[in-house]
């Protein structure tokens, strides 16, 4: 195995295991790894420090995984990490809740490898070199540990650029994925699309704020804004709202929120959709002095670095701030960042300037966060990009 050898006083980050060592930081590379090969990282007075994915591609030149040296990193050591992952999610899935995500990169010790499950099917997404290179290896790990009908593969995320890996798509193993899949989640059925939908299929990641802003829906009109294929339109109708109206930009998510409407009986008369940019149809709607009793905002990634940072601040003060506009007196707003570079007292004070250039007087009464099938390691914090505010607007 190749040695690398850190720069003096760059060893803090791996001996806290902070999984990530940036290109800066090395000094000596004891031959020439492959990008993807695991090294062994030391530290400048000769101290084992930890076992890596090595890429020179990447910022992140080392990808930490394992601190242990008497460890063996091999298929062994691969299925026992997904054993562990999968089994930590176990009494998530019942017969309420088919679907989740079952492995979280770093947060499971296997940096640049995302799982999640769909009822009897698993979406992949592979973000370095290093999984890459035992792609084989993990699906049948899978195969062996979960028997899927089928293994897709939705590695075509920005990130893979960063790693100088091309965007995949396809079938890794087993079936192909029908064009929906039919998953539940809290008791409510969505029909998704692997092969065609945004990030691995379908936002699980919001399943337990779906379910917290349905208890303030009850006979109240709910907006919600980028509805995708309508976690929070269905929760909120099956809470009993009196009528959701949906925007989204994509037509594919509205014709996927149609089908789902129907899966679970719901009338065409207790929800509307508008194909359109949020920003621009939140004008219109103030221009028509139209209110809602609740308003979902749960924007893309607007800052996807920290050099987005201010332009990202901008961008979600004007959307809360038409947000906060179009509330009934009393009204609730749940407003999310899925920005990984905003933390919470950063997006707290953005919502405190467009509180103040709408002229309301707002009260925060929960906190929203990632869900436990994406967990955070306290050596990562990194791992912490979901949060959100529900608000009550005066």
């Amino acid at each position: 195995m190749i040695d690398i050898i850190l720069k003096k006083g760059k060893e803090k980050a791996a001996i806290l295991r902070h999984p990530w060592i940036f290109s800066g930081a090395l000094d000596k590379i004891k031959g020439k790894p492959a990008n993807g090969e695991i090294v062994a990282v030391w530290s400048a007075s000769q101290e084992f420090l930890a076992y890596g994915y090595f890429n020179d591609q990447s910022r992140v030149a080392l990808r930490l995984m394992e601190w242990d040296q008497e460890v063996t990193i091999d298929e062994a050591w691969y299925t026992q990490k997904l054993e562990k992952a999968i089994a930590s999610r176990a009494h998530i899935l019942d017969e309420h809740t088919n679907t989740c995500r079952l492995v979280f990169s770093e947060a499971d010790l296997l940096p640049g490898l995302i799982i999640d499950k769909y009822a009897d099917f698993l979406s992949v997404q592979i973000l370095s070199a290093g999984i890459e290179n035992v792609k084989d290896t993990i699906i049948n790990i899978l195969r062996s540990l979960l028997n899927p009908k089928g293994i897709f593969d939705k590695s075509d995320a920005a990130a893979r650029k960063h790693e100088n890996l091309e965007s995949e798509q396809g079938l890794l193993w087993g079936e192909e994925p029908p064009e929906f899949i039919e998953v539940k989640e809290n008791g409510v059925v969505y029909h998704i699309n692997i092969a065609d939908g945004q990030k691995s299929g379908f936002y699980c990641d919001q399943r337990d704020n779906r379910e917290i802003l349905a208890a303030y829906s009850k006979e109240k009109s709910v907006l919600d804004c980028f509805c995708y294929s309508g976690g929070f339109t269905l929760n909120s109708l099956k809470a009993g709202a009196s009528h959701v109206t949906s925007v989204d930009s994509s037509a594919l998510a509205l014709e996927t929120l149609k089908h789902n409407l129907k899966l679970n009986g719901f009338s065409e008369e207790s929800q509307t959709s508008i194909q359109c940019d949020v920003n621009k149809q939140l004008r219109i709607f103030k221009d028509e002095n139209k209110k809602f009793g609740v308003i979902v905002l749960d924007p893309p990634k607007y800052a996807p670095s920290r050099a987005a940072l201010d332009r990202a601040a901008r961008a979600y003060k004007d959307l809360n701030r038409l947000g906060m506009l179009l509330l009934e007196p009393g009204g609730i707003l749940a407003t999310y960042s899925c920005s990984g570079a905003v933390d919470m007292e950063t997006f707290k004070q953005i919502i405190a300037w467009a509180a103040l250039d709408a002229g309301r007087e707002v009260q925060i009464i929960k906190q929203f966060h990632q869900p436990e099938d994406h967990p955070i390691r306290l050596s990562f914090p990194e791992g912490e990009y979901l949060k959100g505010l529900l608000l009550r607007v005066l």
